[in-house]
């Protein structure tokens, strides 16, 4: 049973990611949106770092914000695929405009930080 979360983006509009836990989870090597999240409470999410990336294999099992995300409790990865380059980019902005997170401070003030291939459903709280 796959589980989802439905994430809304400051423009109102609905994304549904599939769940999966950080640690054991198998990435297939395509482009997507992802979270990294903690629960809050039952059936609530907190997100802790909101981005995209080319290839989810490349990107997620070697993050290179995964200290952070580990100091602030993160358990899972929220992900779906999306092939689009330019709406995985509205898309992470989007949440980003709506929800506060703990790890992607830094990388907003410098330039920002994506994955690529280079690179070494339940409800969620909003803001």
């Amino acid at each position: 049973m796959v589980r989802i979360c439905r994430w809304r983006g400051a423009a109102g509009k609905e994304y549904i990611y599939e769940i999966h836990p950080i640690e054991g989870t198998t990435w297939s090597d395509v482009p997507g949106n992802y979270i990294f999240a903690k629960r809050s409470k039952p059936r609530t999410w907190k997100a802790i770092y909101i981005g995209e990336t080319e290839s989810l294999k490349d990107c997620v099992p070697s993050h290179n914000e995964l200290p952070c995300i580990r100091r602030n409790q993160g358990t899972h990865v929220h992900a779906h695929i999306n092939r689009d380059s330019q709406a995985r980019l509205a898309e992470e902005k989007d949440l980003l405009s709506n929800h506060s997170t703990s790890c992607n401070a830094k990388t907003k003030l410098l330039t920002k930080v994506r994955c690529t291939p280079s690179d070494s459903h339940y409800r969620n709280t909003g803001q």
